[in-house]
């Protein structure tokens, strides 16, 4: 039986124009793998990170970057595809305790299998996805038990890691605090005032400054002795100047 064509070399990786995707993003192009990224129209309430991982696609060179549509909204479920409120100005002991609101049902495992799909079409040896189990958020799907899973489904469930020719899925932020992320993205000449994080941004794509997304963020350029690049909406500098 002949293996499929498999570059091992070529790399799929998950952009969705944060901090984790966009330092993956660094980090598999700093490792020479000729990259492909893939973002997803998910019907998010944050779709301005869109263009923030179009822009960032083209800073970086990018090889081909596919926008993929698949609308999440009639599942609901999370507040960030349906008509719920984003949490704001919680403590840390509070993001921790439970799984969020803001987590989507089943999200990292439909874009990787998406991503799958894709890699496999393509012939690409790896998949790259900022997940990251450290900072709080508590999302199910970025655990490492998570992500080994998906890579035992991968191996059983494509013609790819059936006929001996795997595609690895990577999670190298997965260990990693968001200090270490950032500080690691700097290393390596991230331009973090392009990347978007907020849950919440306003029409122009400024950041809320209070969602949970945004608290872990500034923290995470406090903690690496950063200066923070985040472009906020003019109610929170506000906010912030009284």
């Amino acid at each position: 039986m002949n293996k499929p064509n498999i570059n091992p070399n070529s790399a799929v990786v998950l952009l969705s124009g944060g901090i984790d995707s966009t330092t993956t993003l660094a980090m598999a192009k700093a490792n020479g793998y000729q990259v492909r990224t893939i973002s997803f129209d998910y019907h998010q309430r944050h779709f301005q990170e869109l263009a923030a991982a179009r822009t960032l696609a083209q800073k970086f060179g990018v090889e081909d970057h596919l926008v993929f549509p698949i609308d999440l909204g009639p599942i609901g479920g999370s507040a960030l595809t349906a008509n719920i409120k984003v949490p704001k100005n919680r403590i840390e002991t509070e993001m921790s305790t439970h799984i969020p609101i803001t987590y989507v049902p089943a999200r990292n495992t439909i874009f990787l299998a998406i991503a799958l799909a894709w890699a496999e079409s393509l012939g690409a040896g790896s998949i790259f996805i900022g997940a990251n189990a450290i900072d709080y958020s508590g999302y199910p799907d970025c655990r490492p038990e998570f992500i080994e899973a998906f890579q035992n489904m991968a191996n059983l469930g494509t013609r790819s890691g059936i006929e001996g020719a795997r595609i690895i899925v990577n999670a190298p932020l997965i260990h990693m605090t968001k200090a270490q992320i950032i500080q690691e993205g700097i290393r390596l000449g991230v331009d973090y005032s392009l990347t978007l994080s907020c849950y919440d941004p306003d029409n122009q794509g400024r950041a809320c400054g209070e969602c949970d997304s945004c608290l872990i963020r500034r923290r995470g350029f406090e903690d690496a002795r950063v200066a923070d690049p985040t472009i906020y909406t003019p109610a929170y500098r506000e906010l912030k100047s009284k």
